[in-house]
């Protein structure tokens, strides 16, 4: 399960959404996610899938690698699915109707719905990362915070702390891999018992990972410091980030997909 886990990891290319500015990929990823809650239709979100399917394969990113971002996150969307099932009343009549449980019609579909967006919200969003560099990803999100700055936000210190974190998800998770293979290796038993036995199970994992994050945070400050670094007073980049003519291509699709959604919600109220 842990090696099925891809957010934060970033997979080199040379197609065109990995060319694209990383500034305008957080945008689209913002407006891909606006598109998925905005549409309230069946029609509407099966939009969201067409371009979810197009983004990939514009990409190259295999369909494995999201197969594995979604594998993670099943638990939430069958828990999801399953309260939109059983307590999504409507006009219509139950289709079952057992004690004090009902599902009607309204609840399948909103089951259904609800799970297909989170799916493509997950897909969606893991795109930003498979394609856009840490560096990269750093330096998008610190200009598009610097309006900030006029308030006295350390916006380059938080951009710089959450690419970080992202960054150092495979690493952690890695990590745990191990830990958990040597104390399997020693005997330690960690998928029977009862839930208390598990819980004290993965003792022997938290201390040893808390040690290790603890370990490389020092030796990551020890390096920046070697470095000279001091944060975003006098610091330059090697690469200047400029917009370009797919840029705003992909601004205008995506602005055109939001614009059709709210077309179908207001002409199609109807729909299911």
């Amino acid at each position: 399960m842990l090696r099925d886990i891809t957010i934060g990891q970033y997979f080199p290319g040379h197609s065109f959404i990995h060319k694209m500015d990383p500034r305008m990929k957080i945008i689209a990823s913002v407006l891909y996610i606006v598109i998925l809650f905005v549409a309230s239709r069946p029609l509407g979100l099966l939009l969201g899938i067409l371009m979810v399917v197009m983004m990939y394969m514009i990409s190259k990113i295999s369909a494995k690698m999201v197969a594995k971002s979604l594998k993670p996150v099943v638990p939430i969307i069958l828990f999801t699915a399953v309260l939109n099932l059983f307590f999504m009343t409507g006009p219509s009549e139950p289709l079952v109707s057992f004690g004090f449980i009902h599902i009607y019609p309204e609840g399948v579909a909103m089951a259904v719905m609800m799970a297909v967006r989170i799916m493509c919200l997950i897909a969606g969003t893991s795109l930003l990362t498979y394609t856009t560099s840490p560096i990269e990803l750093t330096d998008a999100i610190e200009v598009l915070m610097g309006p900030l700055k006029k308030v006295k936000v350390p916006v380059h210190e938080i951009a710089m702390m959450m690419t970080i974190a992202l960054r150092f998800i495979p690493t952690l998770i890695e990590e745990t891999d191990k830990i958990m293979n040597a104390q399997k290796a020693r005997g330690a038993d960690m998928e029977t018992g009862s839930l208390t036995q598990r819980a004290k199970a993965l003792i022997p994992i938290l201390i040893p990972l808390f040690v290790s994050a603890f370990r490389r945070a020092d030796e990551l400050a020890l390096a920046m410091e070697c470095r000279c670094y001091r944060g975003s007073v006098g610091r330059t980049r090697m690469k200047q980030l400029e917009y370009a003519k797919r840029d705003f291509v992909a601004l205008a699709v995506m602005l055109l997909c939001l614009a059709l959604v709210i077309v179908i919600n207001i002409y199609f109220p109807k729909m299911i």
